[in-house]
């Protein structure tokens, strides 16, 4: 049954919430998937640190192509840090490609206790993969070298207002402003979930894909064509993935320009597939791959989506435990 540490969804799913952060808490960096520039590395410690937090050594792996180690290793990585006790949260290092390789097998001992797991990109493979397996809420925001490094409140950095409230907030809900644009207007409660839209994706036809029914789903990506985009919304639609999705979130889309002037824009191609489906729709949020202040956003939680001019989401019960 739920109790103050466990919530259920509309489809009796068990919800772990992770404990809040402490003043003080303890950040393991993680490599899932690509390495991290080291001065951009040391940029988003320093950043971690300034904000009081204590940030643990690492292991830095030998990369391996495009990855930062073997699967092996950085699985192993993943898990030792999810067992220690000394470990307030996970944070990302950066994402690239690779996380995927970690899923198969991947065994989590005490899945009961869910710790802080912060990152995006391709981290969205893990964190859905922890959803759907685990019912842990996680946190879609900046990574030590993909938003802590670019400071706070600066372009290319991350939102603090939001990073603080998803993982100090214990009790009641908080507000954030999009600052898009109304793609379709409208209001809808649901289950705050998705990530970047590649890697939601992929998880179709895996044991782990996504169940968005009664979801305000969050999808970005970057450096994708409009036809892209459309691929990917089109993939999406006829695999039911919109059937029963609240509202919608829609990130920057940076780097996405049409490559021929004057045909359709990603706005324009989002705006084609998805206001027919009647529901909220925001674009352009600064989540994810995006050069403003980035917004941190739990994901595994009740919102409120409010799809009038800049867009509004709420965010209505915490997204820790004490």
């Amino acid at each position: 049954m739920a109790n103050a540490e466990t919530a259920t969804t509309s489809v009796a799913r068990v919800v772990r919430k992770p404990r809040a952060m402490p003043s003080d808490g303890a950040v393991l960096p993680i490599a899932p998937a690509s390495p991290g520039a080291a001065p951009r590395v040391e940029l988003g410690l320093l950043e971690l640190r300034r904000l009081g937090l204590r940030t643990l050594d690492y292991p830095v792996r030998a990369g391996q192509g495009f990855v930062a180690g073997s699967t092996e290793e950085r699985r192993g990585d993943f898990l030792r840090g999810l067992a220690r006790e000394d470990v307030d949260a996970l944070v990302g290092i950066r994402g690239g490609y690779g996380s995927n390789y970690l899923l198969d097998g991947l065994g989590i001992a005490h899945a009961e206790e869910a710790k802080i797991i912060l990152g995006y990109s391709d981290l969205t493979s893990l964190q859905i993969f922890l959803w759907q397996r685990h019912g842990w809420v996680t946190f879609y925001g900046p990574m030590i070298a993909a938003g802590f490094d670019g400071g706070a409140g600066k372009e290319c950095g991350y939102d603090v207002a939001s990073l603080l409230a998803a993982y100090l907030t214990r009790e009641g809900g908080w507000v954030m402003r999009l600052s898009g644009a109304e793609l379709a207007g409208g209001e809808a409660e649901g289950i705050v979930l998705g990530g970047c839209m590649t890697l939601v994706e992929t998880t179709l036809g895996t044991p782990w894909e996504l169940d968005t029914a009664g979801s305000i789903l969050l999808l970005e990506d970057r450096g994708m064509k409009p036809w892209q985009v459309d691929r990917a919304l089109m993939h999406l639609l006829q695999a039911g993935k919109f059937s029963g999705v609240r509202g919608i979130i829609l990130g920057d889309f940076p780097e996405c320009e049409p490559p021929v002037a004057g045909t359709q824009t990603v706005r324009e191609v989002c705006e084609r597939i998805l206001k027919p489906l009647s529901v909220p729709v925001v674009y352009g949020a600064p989540i994810g791959h995006t050069s403003r202040p980035m917004l941190t956003v739990p994901l595994g939680v009740r919102g409120r989506l409010l799809a009038n001019g800049e867009g509004t989401l709420e965010i209505l019960e915490p997204a820790v435990r004490a």
